[in-house]
């Protein structure tokens, strides 16, 4: 099991109650990943480093505490640019430095089970992998096929890793196009028919409470993101009257864009 250190700032615009709320929401999300929570680490800032998110001296704190409690991992709360992870790269060493969107998407990724989902989180994870490639991303063609992995004149692995990622994006996008077409005909045949659909907080009781109206078994599990793939039945509501009950991805306080 991975462990992991948690990192958030409170800035003057955001209260401390709400930093602490998504620290124990993101704490929630690195169980669902079978990440074990060593620490939690914050710092007030009147403005966001561009280097590091946090101070630089505060950085190296939290590389070095995250050494000393012997944990490989290290989780912001919020989104880090593509700069501030090449940064981390180079200061955490065999440490790594990921941040909330990285690893809602890992959970995506290993809750997705219809062709959909699978090609929505794939093409998710490559438009955040391709400007924050490094040298800790090499020989994707392992990943993504051997083709086109030869290097050209003067080309580096990262550029050639860069461009096996936007071939990837190019065909994801043309297989999402196929499945909304395919998507689109099946809604066809029920636009006659009157939706309903269970929303709120992930984890919330939603795919239990789909079970018992429906008598379905959508999979249950008190785990954040227990459901990723939307799930359709009919509802009879009496002898005369049924609906379409659909059981939805739950919500979370801060789900990055």
């Amino acid at each position: 099991m991975d462990k992991a250190l948690l990192v958030g700032i409170i800035l003057p615009s955001i209260d401390e109650v709400d930093v602490n709320n998504h620290l124990d929401e993101l704490e929630m999300l690195a169980k669902t990943a079978n990440v074990e929570t060593l620490g939690v680490i914050t710092q007030k800032l009147h403005s966001i480093n561009p280097a590091f998110y946090i101070g630089k001296g505060k950085a190296q704190q939290v590389i070095n505490q995250a050494k000393l409690l012997n944990a490989n991992v290290v989780i912001f709360d919020d989104e880090l640019s593509p700069a501030q992870i090449k940064n981390y790269h180079k200061l955490a060493k065999k440490i790594k430095v990921i941040d909330r969107s990285a690893l809602i998407l890992d959970i995506f990724k290993k809750r997705a089970k219809t062709r959909e989902a699978k090609t929505q989180v794939e093409l998710a994870l490559c438009q955040y992998l391709l400007p924050r490639l490094t040298r800790q991303w090499t020989h994707l063609e392992r990943q993504m096929g051997g083709v086109g992995t030869r290097a050209g004149m003067g080309e580096t692995q990262i550029e050639i890793d860069r461009r096996l990622v936007r071939e990837k994006i190019s065909k994801l996008k043309i297989e999402l196009k196929k499945i909304e077409s395919e998507r689109k005909t099946q809604s066809q045949n029920r636009g006659k028919e009157f939706r309903v659909a269970l929303v709120g907080y992930t984890n919330a009781g939603k795919s239990t409470l789909f079970n018992s109206l429906t008598g379905n078994k959508v999979y249950v599990e008190n785990q954040l993101f227990a459901t990723l793939d939307t799930t359709v039945r009919k509802l009879k509501l009496n002898k005369k009257h049924q609906v379409l009950l659909s059981d939805t991805v739950g919500f979370i306080r801060k789900l990055p864009p």
